[in-house]
């Protein structure tokens, strides 16, 4: 199941200990090196079985649906369009973070809906920097009553990391950073989707289209 899939990958670090020192895990956090730049650029489609009005309407109603699908991780609203997300905890060779990003969805421009990454108000970023961008767009289907919504992320993460893992090869933090990232979203964006198609049909007490199942938990 993806949750325990998620829950496996926020415990990666486990399998990696043994790369660094006990000694260095102790380390003090000193960000006096450029931070390492992870990315990943991802998309897909979901399937609604209702016409583009109602779809419009329930994206429009995020303080609902945004708060609802995105457990397991934890969203607090900032504003009337502002969310502090709380991901996970997620890392490798002996050094783990907890990202915490605010997200906030833009007004619509005609069926494109857009959200970003925004500050949240006193909190301190942990040695890292989050530029999330993410686009819904609404698109009719030739099918009859049903409409699509396509979505694009594109993820961008600096790590200030502490100095022990500056001994590793610059190359296999790069590609652990970005393999780990690219893991992670998949995962969440996975999930998320399938939650928002379940709760959208829910609410209009409306069945799934055709080959979509429900999400196992």
């Amino acid at each position: 199941m993806e949750s325990s899939s998620l829950e496996r990958q926020s415990n990666y670090v486990q399998h990696k200990r043994e790369d660094v020192p006990a000694a260095a895990t102790d380390t003090p956090f000193a960000p006096v090196r450029a931070p390492f730049h992870f990315h990943h650029h991802c998309g897909g489609t979901m399937a609604m079985n209702a016409d583009v009005e109602s779809v419009a309407d329930y994206l429009n109603a995020h303080a609902g649906w945004f708060v609802r699908c995105a457990r397991p991780m934890a969203a607090e609203p900032l504003s009337d369009r502002g969310y502090a997300l709380t991901i996970g905890r997620f890392g490798a060779f002996g050094y783990e973070v907890e990202p915490k990003i605010g997200i906030e969805l833009m007004p619509p421009e005609g069926c494109c809906y857009r959200m970003q990454t925004v500050p949240i108000p006193g909190y301190l970023l942990q040695g890292y920097n989050v530029d999330y961008r993410a686009t819904l767009e609404i698109q009719q289907s030739p099918d009859a009553g049903c409409t699509h919504v396509d979505w694009t992320l594109d993820l961008g993460v600096a790590v200030h990391f502490p100095g022990f893992i500056h001994r590793l090869p610059r190359k296999l933090i790069q590609n652990t950073g970005d393999r780990l990232l690219s893991q992670i979203v998949r995962q969440v964006s996975r999930r998320l989707t399938r939650k928002v198609q379940e709760d959208f049909h829910s609410r209009l007490n409306a069945s799934l289209p055709d080959g979509e199942h429900p999400l196992e938990t």
